[in-house]
């Protein structure tokens, strides 16, 4: 199967539900494809747009910058948006970075993302903007042992450091923004993930702005987890999370922004639940 968008207008009482997905770093909506039918199949309308220079090469990829992929998903989104009643952002990765950056700058109805990237595990990307012009390329980071199922999603047998660059650029942009995110927060977060460190969910926890995040652990998955032993657990838990803060199809849409949980707990006033 090639690389392409995927969209679906919903159907029964589901229909006016709307969840844009958004694929991460040199992957495409392959990667995310079943959770995408999934809520497809549970009538949800769902939209995952490819990004640019994804699904292509590395090369093409190369062309880019960070605000056009985030650009493409934003556009995706707010299309859902006007023919829904509630939408919500969701994503893998990268996605998961871009969704919430979405999600400060528009009212969505909530946010679920799996292993969202905010840190690097390698401190060298600290130099990224000087490296990039000695060294064009470098070696994909791929986990040893993963159990989720092979997408094909371009040649991606280089990763280019301007990408990489680009990357860090809007890691940094969206840490500015989290303070911004009022709206509920699932994330799933794999136990053993070796391309987004734990680091990145200590981040969230401190900057987001919502009262609400619950937090799932994934003990069996690796980082593409939509794919992995785990995906089941993100297919049931993220529907149940849409449909919960969902605005009833009866009420008129002023209240979808008041249809938040503020339920706080502990002393940073974030509710976290760990999947056992």
């Amino acid at each position: 199967m090639a690389p392409a968008a995927f969209s679906y207008p919903g159907h029964g009482p589901n229909a006016g539900i709307g969840v844009a997905i958004c694929h991460g770093f040199t992957g495409s909506p392959l990667s995310v494809l079943p959770w995408a039918e999934y809520l497809a199949s549970q009538g949800h309308a769902v939209s995952v747009p490819l990004l640019p220079g994804h699904g292509t090469d590395w090369r093409d990829l190369a062309r880019h910058r960070w605000q056009d992929w985030y650009g493409a998903f934003e556009a995706a989104y707010l299309d859902l948006a006007a023919g829904t009643r509630s939408c919500f952002v969701a994503g893998l990765s990268m996605g998961g970075t871009i969704a919430l950056r979405a999600a400060a700058r528009h009212r969505v109805a909530g946010v679920a993302v799996v292993n969202p990237g905010l840190s690097f595990y390698d401190r060298r990307v600290r130099y990224i903007g000087v490296l990039k012009h000695l060294q064009r390329t470098t070696v994909p980071l791929r986990e040893a042992e993963s159990t989720a199922a092979p997408t094909q999603d371009g040649d991606y047998s280089l990763t280019p450091l301007h990408a990489v660059h680009q990357l860090r650029k809007l890691f940094t942009a969206t840490l500015r923004e989290l303070p911004a995110v009022e709206a509920p927060t699932l994330v799933f977060k794999s136990d053993t993930d070796a391309v987004v460190p734990p680091s990145s969910l200590d981040l969230l926890r401190k900057r987001l702005g919502s009262r609400e995040l619950s937090v799932v652990r994934l003990p069996g998955s690796g980082h593409v987890a939509t794919r992995d032993v785990d995906a089941p657990v993100i297919f049931a838990q993220s529907a149940r999370f849409f449909l919960e803060h969902a605005v009833p199809s009866t009420a008129p849409p002023t209240v979808q922004s008041a249809v938040q949980s503020t339920v706080p707990a502990g002393p940073e006033q974030v509710r976290s639940t760990e999947h056992p």
